[in-house]
């Protein structure tokens, strides 16, 4: 087994794979136990495999931990993890811990956890890295989010947990740090596993567009919980940086009461294009679709619509075409002229006018078309998103793939992971726990 010093937060995401060399899950945490006269011994490993369940990996069964990867021998226990009392979650619980250094009494805090080999081969906590806070001027600094305090190594036996430290007094700096850098869908998942307290503490210091796209790749029953937990200013404040059609589904999914609280509480610009989505049903081109198209003028040249869909926070199902209608040009717009797929601009020289080059076969959505008919419609033409028109034919919004794919697949779609192998066999490999 490598003996390399493994850090536990660069383990947490890193690939687990059996003999076979088969991808079986994801690393989640480190689970570890104390002992009286030596550093908190390693016990396991806890292991996302698909259907997002979380099962718990004993370290003995680990063969090598290297750069990126865990190998494992035999098969993996697939009962949910459930934590013993003896039993501490490296990450979620022992990681911004406040620490007293016996030196010199001095107070740190655990920003992250370092793991290794004894000479029995047994996997222990090695040491700690830790981050003084900043006094005097530098702490003004520090409190300004101008500086950090100075940071080092030390051994498990060379601190002393602070005296009524528990989970409250834990800050989610380092928490927040991981789940920044994860895909929002694997954040979304180790943001659920967290206890409760710890759960609201880390999403409260998420950036609030970070925390939108956690929130928009979680189930239905996590969001709505996580929405009532956050209370109504943060969920506002989030619901805001949500796209208008994610952010109705959601608020649809609130008492009548709540969803006025929330509302009201949202930028009115943002809260306008919700209202306007809420007043479809949700099964309908109306209900569906976003109210935030790209829309030009039928003067407008190929070169304005290309740096129009350039724009890095578009969505490419959203950047697939752009549609041409008479002013405004905000929906509702005057009439619908037409649309432009993004492939006939490239087509064209830089200064050809849209309006000669909308495609006449395409014909927009009422917004009354059902679910069932969008998804044929655009299976019928190759196409990943369709502009929606009133009964007075101007332009509301566009509906693309992703929103239908949302109401088509069944609610759990989001438990299959399909970076897992499906090989995982369903036995039960380690009867120890």
């Amino acid at each position: 087994m490598s003996t390399n010093r493994v850090f536990a937060a660069r383990l947490a995401g890193c690939a687990v794979f059996d003999p076979s060399g088969d991808r079986v899950g994801k690393v989640r945490d480190v689970v570890v136990v104390r002992r009286s006269k030596a550093s908190p011994k390693v016990v396991g490993l806890v292991v996302e495999v698909p259907g997002k369940r979380r099962v718990f990996l004993s370290i003995g069964r680990v063969t090598s931990i290297a750069t990126g990867q865990v190998l494992v021998t035999g098969l993996i226990n697939l009962r949910r993890f459930e934590q013993r009392s003896d039993e501490l979650r490296v990450l979620a619980e022992l990681v911004g811990r406040k620490v007293h250094i016996k030196a010199d009494g001095s107070e740190a805090r655990i920003e992250d956890v370092a793991i290794g080999q004894d000479p029995a081969g047994d996997w222990e906590v090695t040491q700690l890295f830790i981050r003084k806070p900043r006094t005097g001027v530098a702490a003004i600094g520090a409190g300004l989010g101008l500086a950090k305090g100075p940071t080092a190594f030390v051994d498990w036996h060379d601190v002393a947990e602070a005296a009524g430290a528990d989970d409250e007094d834990q800050p989610a700096d380092h928490l927040v740090e991981s789940i920044n850098e994860m895909l929002p869908a694997d954040a979304a998942n180790v943001l659920l596993e967290l206890p409760e307290d710890r759960l609201v503490e880390v999403a409260k210091q998420l950036p609030p567009e970070r925390l939108a796209d956690l929130i928009e790749e979680m189930e239905e029953e996590d969001q709505t919980e996580l929405i009532e937990k956050l209370g109504p200013d943060r969920a506002a404040e989030v619901l805001d940086e949500m796209q208008p059609d994610d952010a109705a589904d959601l608020i649809q999914l609130l008492p009548e009461e709540q969803q006025e609280e929330l509302l009201d509480l949202m930028e009115p610009e943002e809260a306008e294009d919700v209202r306007t989505l809420l007043a479809y049903d949700f099964d309908t081109a109306g209900g569906l679709m976003s109210p935030e198209p790209i829309i030009v003028s039928a003067d407008a040249t190929v070169a304005e619509g290309l740096a129009l869909i350039r724009r890095h926070e578009l969505a490419p199902a959203m950047a697939s075409l752009v549609c041409v209608a008479l002013p405004p040009y905000e929906p509702p717009t005057g009439r619908f002229l037409g649309v432009v797929h993004f492939q006939r601009m490239l087509r064209y020289p830089p200064h050809e006018r849209l309006g000669a080059l909308i495609d006449p076969s395409l014909e927009p959505l009422d917004v009354s078309t059902p679910l069932a008919d969008v998804a044929r419609r655009l299976a019928s033409y190759n196409l990943v998103s369709l502009p929606v028109v009133d009964d007075a034919y101007r332009l509301v919004g566009i509906v693309t793939i992703d929103d239908v794919l949302d109401h088509l697949l069944p609610e759990d779609w989001r438990n299959e992971d399909p970076e897992v192998s499906d090989r995982v066999d369903q036995g039960v490999a380690d009867g120890s726990r």
